[in-house]
């Protein structure tokens, strides 16, 4: 697994054994930045200064992608203590501990943002697949004050078992990758 694109473009990013931890693909990846840096929905470039938040981040691919092309900070949620380890050890390999941050809670039930981190303008939500989790992962971070007013939310979930975006989300675009759908979403709180 390597980054795809910007600064830290091909740099390999380590990735924890077992079935665990399912990293979004290098191509899903590259496919998702893609959409989001030429989105015709959205004026201005989404990524250039985002505030990134990584929910069920695993290795890390997805906010460490975005540092790579010019977000401003990224905030990684795990749960899970070694795929948390495995995403430090990714973020200290990359030399962005001054823009980054691990915090280890379930995305499922968010912990109030601390005050000290701004709200986020960039989310990814990569949770277990078929499990229905996106809807509620997401309604929490905006529960919780993790959302920026307009974020955009780019959430994987199984083709098969779509999720409907939850009140006060607006879908803009979905495409499908192989067994994977991505949702681009708004929230308009």
């Amino acid at each position: 697994m390597r980054i795809v694109g910007g600064e830290f473009r091909g740099r390999v990013l380590k990735s924890p054994t077992g079935s665990a931890t399912r990293p979004t693909s290098d191509r899903t990846r590259e496919a998702v930045f893609n959409i989001l840096h030429h989105a015709k929905w959205r004026r201005g470039d989404i990524i250039e200064g985002a505030r990134a938040l990584d929910v069920f981040a695993g290795t890390g691919a997805l906010g460490l992608e975005a540092l790579s092309r010019g977000a401003a900070h990224a905030v990684f949620v795990e749960r899970d203590f070694s795929a948390a380890r495995i995403c430090q050890e990714n973020i200290d390999a990359l030399g962005v501990k001054d823009r980054a941050l691990i915090l280890k809670f379930d995305g499922l039930s968010p912990v109030a943002r601390p005050l000290y981190l701004e709200p986020r303008t960039l989310v990814f939500l990569d949770p277990p697949y078929g499990k229905g989790m996106a809807s509620k992962a997401l309604l929490g971070l905006a529960e919780k004050d993790w959302l920026a007013p307009g974020a955009i939310c780019a959430v994987e979930m199984a083709k098969k078992q779509p999720e409907e975006p939850p009140q006060g989300f607006i879908q803009h675009d979905e495409r499908s990758y192989g067994i994977a759908a991505v949702k681009f979403l708004e929230w308009t709180g």
